[in-house]
């Protein structure tokens, strides 16, 4: 672990930003190494030295590292995005997942569409068996021969609600929160 390494004579990242003399016991040494200045610099930008140390002294030790990277991640987070933090962020993923789902929803109708005409197509004429490719007892055609979706290619414009004939689509759509 971290904070059990053995320290060079140099003061911390966090004793050199307040410029005072760095002790045996400096709380903040063992997390904010001296060859990471801009580390300790966004937490006491965001949270300050005296509130990190508070925290840091209310967490069992095994999981001080982990509580400081927690702070140096939602510092940063905080600086990119003074109003919403890592909550943007996430916000901001989920949105992105959501229209993901969106297109392989779209896209796996698009290829269960497809595979059903291109079967009853193939069925109902003569066919070589070199042709076809057998996957969960779905006749399908090799791709070069694939249309463009039988039509489906201006449904990319659904919302959300539309995709109902799909199946489910877990909906993480919702703005950020607001504390």
């Amino acid at each position: 672990m971290k904070g059990h390494e053995p320290r060079s004579s140099s003061s911390c990242a966090a004793c050199k930003l307040l410029k005072r003399r760095c002790t045996s016991k400096c709380i903040f040494a063992p997390y904010f190494c001296s060859d990471e200045p801009m580390k300790f610099a966004k937490v006491h930008k965001v949270f300050g030295a005296s509130n990190v140390s508070k925290i840091l002294t209310g967490v069992p030790e095994e999981q001080r590292e982990d509580a400081v990277n927690s702070l140096a991640y939602e510092a940063e987070a905080r600086l990119r995005d003074p109003v919403y933090g890592c909550i943007g962020a996430i916000a901001s993923l989920q949105r992105r997942m959501v229209e993901l789902q969106r297109d392989l929803a779209i896209a796996r109708a698009c290829l269960a569409r497809y595979a059903a005409t291109s079967s009853s197509s193939l069925i109902s004429s003569s066919f070589s068996s070199s042709s076809l490719i057998w996957d969960d007892h779905v006749i399908m055609a090799p791709f070069p021969d694939v249309p463009a979706c039988n039509g489906l290619s201006n449904s990319f414009n659904l919302d959300s609600s539309g995709l109902s004939q799909y199946g489910p689509v877990n909906d993480f759509g919702h703005g950020p929160y607001v504390l």
